[in-house]
């Protein structure tokens, strides 16, 4: 499976050192945050390859990037999956790392699994956490209702979480990463739109912070590593039916 096509390092899809500075596509960084097996991965592989495959490793806090245009603009992406969030003694259990993804962030993706009460329970408290780490900074943040195909198991209705949107001020989609692209790719396209205006308008010391601090590395031979052994568990199944 040729991933390289689709997803690289910033490094490697950047544009080489014989055209000008100003070609160098400007960078753009989205936060995914959300409970535990909600689907943070699988909506960050489905965005940046366009591929799902179901089945994922414990979620280490990746960084993946990718160049996509918007509005005629090449951007260079960076998404940050990060490790499911619970709530502990009635207050988040956020701990350092994930502040550090929030602070970073551009903009960030709230998830919850319409299959999972308690993953939509944490959106405010994710909302709220977020405004406490971006203060004076209207970071832009998306929710998104993960596993909109598993009807027969749901536990929070569409109108639910369009509500908790709209009392939050946010923007709202409801996907299925195991059968549609297309909100998908909407929900990040929204995001990359925002922060390309809140760019232009920004003034130089903004744009220089906001390169610092980086979380962990790009790693393409993990994302690799994981398709091959989700590939190889559904062939062990099919061969064992």
């Amino acid at each position: 499976m040729r991933l390289t096509q689709s997803m690289c390092t910033i490094a490697e899809c950047a544009p080489g050192g014989d055209g000008p500075a100003t070609a160098r596509p400007r960078l753009v960084k989205i936060a995914v945050v959300g409970g535990s097996g909600v689907g943070k991965t699988a909506l960050v592989v489905r965005f940046l390859t366009r591929r799902f495959i179901g089945d994922y490793e414990r979620n280490a806090g990746n960084l993946y990037s990718r160049h996509i245009q918007i509005d005629g603009e090449m951007l260079a992406i960076q998404v940050q999956d990060t490790p499911g969030v619970q709530i502990h003694k009635h207050s988040l259990d956020c701990n350092e790392q994930l502040n550090r993804c929030i602070r970073w962030a551009d903009a960030l993706v709230i998830v919850f699994s319409i299959t999972d009460y308690k993953s939509f329970e944490l959106l405010s408290h994710l909302y709220h956490h977020v405004r406490q780490l971006h203060p004076g900074n209207m970071v832009p943040v998306v929710i998104v209702a993960n596993k909109a195909d598993l009807l027969h198991i749901k536990e929070v209705e569409p109108q639910q979480g369009l509500q908790m949107a709209n009392m939050l001020g946010c923007t709202f989609y409801e996907v299925s990463v195991s059968e549609n692209y297309n909100n998908v790719f909407n929900a990040f396209h929204l995001l990359c739109k925002e922060v390309s205006k809140q760019q232009i308008t920004s003034t130089p010391e903004r744009r220089r912070t906001s390169l610092i601090p980086r979380p962990k590395s790009p790693n393409m031979q993990d994302l690799k590593r994981r398709f091959k052994q989700a590939l190889s568990a559904k062939v062990r199944t099919v061969t064992s039916v």
